[in-house]
């Protein structure tokens, strides 16, 4: 149970996360069921070429009352197993599901609730996330994609032993003949809303302007704080310097990642850091902040990119990058052995070994 799949437009690494594991699982035998809300670019059901059934119902809020009446209604099988994505919601299915339940979290959303939403509701977002959620799920084994993840659950009452940590992975890249960039160029990829931030990567690129007057910036991915974004460039006076580049398909992602000269991971928290591993697999280093969750793990901070405290040292090791071409090879190198690690084979036995677990 996810809130979102692949192809919807606001589709990201917890899809990309749950999908991946689903095909691992579906290759091992298990039948699998992924429920999640429907859209306008998938069909209300279908089975994708890796045998997964997938199923479409109700919308970006009413998703979780749709899986449970699914469920309850004999529409989604007869589980082994319930993997209940927690996105900062969770969808309860414990109080109705009669077989066990795992619960699988990218990151706990503490700082995210109130960037998102209005008060009232980010209260009671957080109150779901941090009270209630950990007494229903008394006694269910996590899946967390990261330590801080694990950490972060374990401060909200949830006992370390019942937590797996299984991580992302990442494809081997397809085309390393890409040559980089002529000019430094920066990408940002990911989904475009507030917790993002991406109004750090415009601001870096303004300061950087004046050393560097040829310097570009990527921003790949859509969403809807794209205008806001837009506005911010404009009002910055980059407008020029800044591509929006929109949804990009696999083979311009893997051209994108390879021209850069720097990964900017300007987020306010991610599980993991995905999109630093796919940069690292082409041998471009990241710049994240150190207090966003997952990302300073994915990131070797001094290695293979840079962990930032603050904006403006956050600028200052962009520049350093942009600067010094010797580094960026040093690190890039580093980081392509530092993706080596992480592949979605691995995530994929180490979950279905979780399963069989599980189920017995």
């Amino acid at each position: 149970m996810n809130w979102r799949d692949l192809r919807n437009p606001e589709g990201g690494g917890s899809e990309l996360y749950a999908e991946q594991v689903a095909a691992a699982l579906a290759r091992r035998g298990h039948p699998v069921t992924i429920m999640c809300a429907a859209h306008a670019h998938g069909a209300p059901e279908e089975t994708t070429d890796s045998g997964v059934r997938i199923v479409r119902r109700g919308g970006r809020h009413t998703v979780y009352a749709r899986a449970a009446w699914e469920y309850v209604r004999g529409r989604l099988g007869r589980p082994g197993v319930v993997i209940d994505v927690q996105n900062g919601l969770p969808f309860l299915s414990r109080l109705y599901a009669r077989t066990p339940v795992v619960l699988l979290v990218h990151h706990v959303h503490r700082e995210q609730w109130r960037v998102v939403l209005g008060p009232v509701a980010a209260r009671f977002g957080w109150w779901v996330e941090s009270w209630l959620s950990p007494r229903v799920h008394r006694g269910c084994r996590y899946i967390a994609v990261s330590e801080s993840t694990r950490d972060e659950l374990t401060e909200l009452g949830v006992d370390a032993g019942r937590i797996t940590i299984i991580h992302n992975g990442t494809p081997p890249p397809r085309y390393l003949s890409h040559a980089r960039a002529a000019v430094p160029t920066l990408l940002v990829l990911g989904r475009l809303v507030p917790h993002k931030r991406v109004e750090v990567a415009l601001r870096t690129v303004q300061r950087l302007s004046a050393a560097h007057p040829d310097i570009q910036l990527v921003v790949a991915g859509q969403g809807w704080w794209l205008d806001p974004l837009r506005e911010e460039a404009a009002r910055l006076g980059i407008a020029d310097r800044v591509r929006f580049a929109g949804f990009v398909d696999e083979d311009e992602k893997q051209r994108l990642l390879a021209s850069a000269w720097a990964m900017l991971v300007p987020s306010l928290k991610e599980g993991w850091g995905l999109s630093v591993i796919e940069a690292a697999a082409h041998g471009t280093p990241a710049v994240a902040f150190r207090t966003a969750g997952g990302v300073a793990e994915s990131v070797v901070d001094g290695e293979t990119g840079f962990l930032a405290d603050d904006e403006e040292e956050f600028l200052q090791h962009c520049e350093h990058l942009v600067r010094d071409q010797e580094l960026r090879g040093v690190m890039g190198e580093a980081a392509r052995a530092h993706a080596g690690r992480f592949t979605w084979d691995e995530t994929g036995k180490r979950f279905a070994a979780l399963v069989d677990d599980v189920t017995g």
